[in-house]
């Protein structure tokens, strides 16, 4: 796609046309593309402004709407609005991975670097936003997307699967704690996957993988907590 109609296409999604369409190239810019180039070419600098910015949006939005929270549930809705779960996932709802500019090293990334790509994307579209507009643009974009999920019920996306799971299988009558074991890892040193499994008394009930051996054990635990949730009773069988 040539680069004015993706200007366009970015225009069309947040719903403002740029005076400086030079942040909407920077926004979409990943920084495989802007090696050996100015650290503006890429979307790293509007994405530090647009962090501070979509935080500031969020938690007013939030302290505002929720005046009975304290400021635990505060700090746990704001976390889960903000994540990069939820970022990721309403970037691509919006087509925003059609029009990353990614470089050649990077052509043909895994779902996990396209998934972190538009986590950082949506933030830099914020900044960018601000940056063009001000805040109230900003606001707007960020509401229009996120302002659905600011309930309490989201609060729930913050909580950590480990720690999630320790809560599951110490509730009842099971008082069990899960382990967490490394099986492998596997790629090139700068690139790792590891994986790992979650354990309830030597039985494998989850297993995942990840770029760290914290985030595989996560992923380990959010595996066993969607196997319980879909079958609590098969669930406690090892996977082997």
């Amino acid at each position: 796609m040539k680069l004015h109609r993706r200007i366009e296409a970015v225009e069309e999604i947040v719903g403002h046309h740029f005076e400086d369409s030079s942040l909407v190239v920077s926004a979409i810019t990943h920084p495989s593309a802007a090696e050996g180039k100015a650290p503006s070419a890429s979307y790293e600098r509007l994405e530090f402004l647009g962090d501070a910015v979509l935080g500031a949006i969020v938690a007013h939005e939030v302290y505002q709407k929720f005046p009975s929270m304290d400021e635990g549930q505060l700090t746990d809705l704001k976390i889960a609005l903000v994540s990069g779960k939820m970022l990721s996932a309403v970037s691509e709802s919006l087509g925003l991975a059609d029009l990353i500019l990614f470089g050649v090293s990077e052509l043909g990334t895994h779902t996990r670097g396209m998934r972190s790509a538009l986590e950082d994307v949506f933030e830099s579209l914020v900044g960018a936003l601000y940056e063009d507009a001000g805040y109230d643009v900003a606001r707007d974009f960020v509401m229009r997307h996120l302002g659905e999920y600011m309930v309490p019920e989201t609060i729930q996306l913050s909580v950590n699967p480990k720690t999630r799971l320790q809560e599951i299988t110490q509730s009842g009558n099971m008082h069990m704690t899960p382990t967490y074991k490394l099986e492998g890892s596997e790629g090139p040193a700068h690139a790792k996957v590891f994986t790992s499994v979650a354990l309830l008394e030597g039985r494998r009930v989850g297993r995942g993988k990840g770029r760290s051996k914290k985030e595989s054990e996560s992923a380990a635990a959010a595996d066993a907590i969607r196997r319980i949730e879909e079958d609590p009773h098969a669930a406690w069988a090892d996977i082997g």
